[in-house]
């Protein structure tokens, strides 16, 4: 018995020597908390002000991701994830290049082989072209570095065929879905991760929100340093980008690239 009591007390003080190494000698960044794994979420406090993310700014930037620009500034970062092309992305290039505002389109695979012209035009235009993978997957459940990495290989490699140079490395997770191990691969392979801190339901094509529902939304919770995403198949977004542009200026703000993030 007191060989078997001794050993058990052998074990828990390896046990608590370990602990005590880890906690001394970890690497110094935090791990995004379990809730963070997953799926990209957003609570918002009061109206205007910037929302908090189920990581934080800090948790984000040790990946080099970020979902806003910590800024009090009245500055508006413009995204559209592109999926495909049903008409409306001509108009909105049209807002866009009206009030010389900078976006960043996040392209798939698809959207390069059916609509070059348009992709050409982006980038003519001084917009970003950005990655969000070839097929669209749920990026989550992507465990190996090989499969991850080819999903961004095959955007990037039509994107430079099409446009004549190498595409600007910064990547959006379908529908916000990713996991910690994902953030870590794109910091590998030189990617930057962009998130967004407002959205609002514009992606379904058959249930449109109204303008005022648009406004609604996209108006009271702009923030200093928002990242908004905006999905370039809403019919809505089309109609509504010029006078959305014009009263967010009149609110103050202006527009900046996402090169500006540092």
């Amino acid at each position: 018995m007191k060989n078997i009591i001794n050993l058990s007390l052998l074990f828990a003080a390896a046990f608590l020597a370990g602990g005590l190494f880890a906690f001394f000698f970890s690497p110094s960044y935090e791990t995004l908390p379990a809730s963070a794994d997953g799926n990209w979420g957003l609570s918002f406090p009061e109206e205007g002000e910037a929302p908090s993310g189920n990581a934080t700014s800090d948790q984000l930037k040790e990946y080099n991701a970020c979902y806003m620009d910590d800024t009090e500034k009245k500055v508006i970062y413009l995204t559209f994830d592109a999926g495909y092309e049903n008409g409306n992305t001509p108009a909105i290039l049209d807002a866009l290049k009206k009030h010389n505002v900078p976006a960043t389109f996040f392209v798939v695979g698809n959207y390069l082989t059916s609509c070059p012209d348009l992709v050409k035009r982006m980038a003519a235009e001084g917009h970003i072209v950005g990655n969000h993978t070839y097929h669209h997957p749920d990026m989550s459940e992507i465990s190996t570095m090989e499969d991850f990495s080819r999903e961004l290989q095959g955007v990037e490699d039509l994107y430079e065929e099409t446009v004549g140079e190498p595409m600007t490395k910064y990547y959006r997770p379908p529908q916000g879905k990713y996991s910690e191990a994902n953030l870590k691969m794109a910091r590998e392979l030189g990617y930057k991760t962009f998130f967004w801190s407002l959205a609002y339901v514009d992606w379904y094509e058959e249930d449109q929100p109204t303008k005022e529902e648009a406004f609604d939304k996209l108006l009271n919770r702009i923030h200093p340093g928002a990242i908004v995403l905006l999905h370039s198949t809403s019919r809505t977004n089309a109609e509504i980008l010029d006078e959305l542009l014009t009263k967010w200026e009149e609110m103050g703000y202006t527009f900046g690239s996402l090169d500006e993030i540092s």
